[in-house]
């Protein structure tokens, strides 16, 4: 009857436990996402270039052996690979939470206590064997195994290994990501590098045609047909130009070391083809529909997943304010005396108990740590929406860039033909004192802005083909 009221105050205890902690907050509303548009423009092709593997992607074989390289090396890609080891762990110290924790311990000691307590009064009154009073002092020798385990009656721990699931996946994501960026700032230099070649060979053939001019004016002084004037002009302008030759060169050793950090490795020549920059032809662009996004841009599926471990934590939060289960239990042996702890089962010893508790005075606390679970909910629903958006229009305008990169370049490969002819039609005027030489030395400096401007065109081509790959998810697959 005694065992039988124990158990009733036991249940109604754990009745009121659970009814004073279920009284725990509301988790935010979420605000409603924006629905991501059907489509680019008018484009409503869904063939999408991303599924091509960046191998293929890229033509040039110096720029794929580069690619590789850094793609083994570099050290952000690496740092990035350590952290989902990192979160790869996190898992399993989840997953460990959720199994009993099982132990052995051995212990000795000794204890004297005074001779007027209940307990010294109790052991000198005590015979452990017929005649054969309790030592004193007295010892304590135990060989025990021991587990606890809290039973996840609320899902706290499964849904906390699931949130550290998520986040696993997530990391794998931002490695992608940081492939895709990876592989785009690669190209983007290489591209870079092929330009200032360019520019460096323009830069030469301009200084050869203004020395030439240089020379012909001061053969027309010595005839009186030119003044001092128009030596010293020609002069500084074929100065100009050499220095401009120099800060080429400067900006390529710059553009080569880029590419050298980028691919772990101390300065060396980037081996590459600079024979003709202004034949090559940007890749052709399929971008697909926006939806194909979600699936293949890997941060986009980065912040998906952070949304959904953010998810999780407030679930975990909100079990806090539920009464816990622990159960604990042992066995082993314990005596006074080493040779009695095999003796049994006297020296046996064994326990098992079950603790409900809930929380009643630490609630604020409770409550403050589920309101920043929410909180970071929101603020991973935010950064989803965000990333979502930042998408779209990175998408957007790489295309709009594509189209009118390609107007500009028309016009300006015609502006060079027209100033190319300029130059031979002024030379020869000038030959023949039908014109002076200032006429002569803005022709030919405007050749030279215009050819080096439709490289830096050409430049911005190319490099708007790799990073409207990368903007569609490619590279990482």
């Amino acid at each position: 009857m005694y065992k039988f009221k124990l158990h009733q105050y036991a249940i109604a205890l754990g009745l009121c436990l659970a009814v004073v902690s279920c009284k725990t907050p509301e988790t935010v509303a979420e605000t409603p996402k924006t629905p991501v548009p059907e489509s680019f423009g008018d484009k409503k092709d869904t063939t999408n270039m991303s599924a091509i593997k960046w191998n293929n992607y890229f033509k040039d074989q110096n720029l794929v052996d580069l690619i590789d390289v850094a793609l083994k090396n570099n050290q952000e890609l690496n740092i990035t690979l350590q952290e989902i080891e990192i979160a790869k762990n996190d898992i399993r110290v989840k997953k460990g939470l959720l199994l009993p924790t099982v132990g052995v311990r051995a212990g000795a000691g000794v204890e004297k206590v005074g001779r007027y307590t209940s307990q010294g009064a109790g052991d000198a009154s005590t015979e452990i064997t017929p005649g054969r009073e309790t030592p004193d002092p007295l010892g304590d020798f135990t060989i025990s195994a021991y587990a606890n385990w809290e039973v996840d009656i609320w899902k706290k721990l499964r849904n906390s290994k699931k949130a550290a699931v998520s986040r696993y996946l997530a990391t794998v994501e931002g490695k992608n990501f940081v492939i895709t960026n990876l592989i785009a700032e690669v190209a983007d230099s290489y591209y870079e590098l092929l330009a200032l070649d360019s520019q460096l060979e323009i830069v030469k053939q301009t200084i050869k045609l203004q020395t030439d001019a240089l020379e012909i004016v001061k053969v027309q002084k010595q005839a009186a047909r030119a003044t001092e004037l128009g030596v010293q002009k020609f002069q500084a302008e074929v100065l100009t130009s050499k220095s401009m030759e120099f800060e080429i060169l400067q900006k390529i050793k710059e553009a080569e070391n880029k590419i050298n950090f980028l691919l772990a490795r101390y300065p060396q020549e980037i081996k590459r083809d600079n024979s003709n920059f202004l034949a090559l032809l940007p890749s052709s662009v399929s971008s697909g529909i926006p939806s194909q996004l979600l699936a293949n841009r890997p941060d986009v599926k980065q912040a998906e997943l952070e949304l959904v471990a953010a998810k999780l934590d407030v679930k975990v939060a909100r079990a806090e304010f539920y009464p816990s289960l622990d159960i604990s239990a042992a066995i082993g042996v314990q005596a006074f005396k080493p040779s009695y702890l095999f003796t049994m089962p006297e020296s046996l010893l064994y326990s098992l108990a079950g603790d409900l508790a809930a929380p009643l005075i630490n609630r604020n606390a409770i409550k403050a740590e589920f309101a920043s679970a929410n909180a970071r909910q929101l603020q991973a629903l935010y950064n989803y929406d965000r990333t979502v958006l930042n998408a779209y229009l990175e998408v957007s305008n790489q295309l709009s860039k594509i189209d009118n990169l390609q107007k500009g370049y028309d016009l300006k490969s015609q502006q060079v033909d027209a100033l190319n002819k300029s130059i031979d039609i002024s030379n020869d005027l000038f030959k023949s004192a039908r014109i002076d030489y200032f006429e002569v030395l803005m022709t030919q400096r405007d050749a030279l802005e215009a050819k080096l401007e439709l490289v830096d065109t050409k430049k911005e081509q190319l490099n708007a083909a790799v990073y409207i790959y990368k903007d569609l998810g490619g590279g990482w697959k």
